[in-house]
């Protein structure tokens, strides 16, 4: 399956043969204080930045009935959003994973976007489309 939107997402961790756990970090693009007078220009027309982590979240997909419904409730927490990167954790034995079992991940994806080591993670937009990250 083609994975372009976050509801594609969705559809394709329902159909795994184990149960699973999507694990989103909600981001913020900020510039950084030590940034250079290009890197600031560079912003300002709507390039580059860094990406902050700002909240994690951790579901079960049959508990997001939609991107949009996920937008919703994510706005209401976490306003300025920008990017969401997502993954997931699978279950064994029909068991699905429990919150418990997603915080070292979504520690590790913390970690990951901190240091820009993104690759293994989908970045989406607010509109709940893929975005490729990099230079």
């Amino acid at each position: 399956m083609n994975i372009t939107s976050l509801d594609d997402l969705i559809v394709a961790a329902r159909a795994q043969p184990e149960p699973q756990r999507l694990l989103f970090v909600f981001t913020k693009v900020e510039l950084p204080d030590d940034c250079t007078p290009a890197q600031r220009a560079s912003f300002e027309a709507g390039s580059g930045g860094a990406l902050t982590p700002l909240a994690c979240l951790d579901k079960p997909p049959e508990e997001i009935g939609s991107f949009a419904e996920l937008l919703e409730e994510s706005r209401q927490h976490i306003p300025d959003w920008a990017i969401v990167f997502v993954a997931a954790i699978s279950g064994r034995n029909g068991q699905a994973p429990a919150t418990e079992d997603a915080e070292a991940p979504l520690n590790k994806m913390v970690d990951m976007i901190k240091t820009g080591l993104i690759g293994s993670l989908i970045p989406f937009d607010a509109r709940g489309e893929t975005v490729l990250i990099g230079p």
